[in-house]
């Protein structure tokens, strides 16, 4: 719960920030000066492009929260009983020891998503992010793949027509 809050809470703080940049862009704009309208541009890119991460992002989360609650709901979640430091930190040998075991999961059923779920998790677990995401966005694409495919092919007609 608190890391949606955070989410909530930064992409808020990004929103009033894109509005305060755009704003400033059409004011740039506004003043009618070939340089003034060339900055107003500028600065109005920024806004744009940060709103389509925003979105994207937002998506991912959404995406991956989806997958959870369906493997929380088969029974398949991960769980986290992996040894951590004083500090509080997931400890790296558990996490590389769960990781390779995660690893060979997936490469056995490399069409399953929920092990490239579980893989994500071991993943971040051993602090590894950008493979994380990329095993995570794998698993989201299997997933979505299997939605999209028909659970049982349909009824086969005859070509005269019985």
């Amino acid at each position: 719960m608190r890391a949606k809050i955070t989410y909530i809470a930064t992409a808020a703080v990004l929103v009033f920030y894109f509005f305060l940049v755009g704003s400033r862009g059409l004011m740039l704009i506004r003043h009618g000066t070939l340089l003034t309208i060339t900055f107003g541009v500028a600065v109005l890119i920024l806004p744009v492009i940060g709103v389509w991460f925003l979105w994207k992002n937002t998506q991912f989360v959404r995406r991956a929260n989806a997958l959870a609650a369906e493997l929380e709901a088969e029974g398949g979640l991960p769980v986290d009983d992996l040894a951590r430091t004083p500090s509080g930190r997931i400890d790296r040998d558990a996490a590389d020891a769960v990781f390779t075991k995660r690893r060979e999961e997936t490469e056995d059923a490399p069409d399953d998503w929920r092990a490239w779920f579980r893989l994500a998790v071991a993943y971040q677990d051993a602090r590894d992010t950008p493979r994380a995401r990329k095993a995570m966005q794998r698993a989201i694409a299997l997933r979505a793949s299997s939605q999209a495919a028909p659970s049982s092919p349909p009824p086969v007609s005859s070509p005269s027509g019985d």
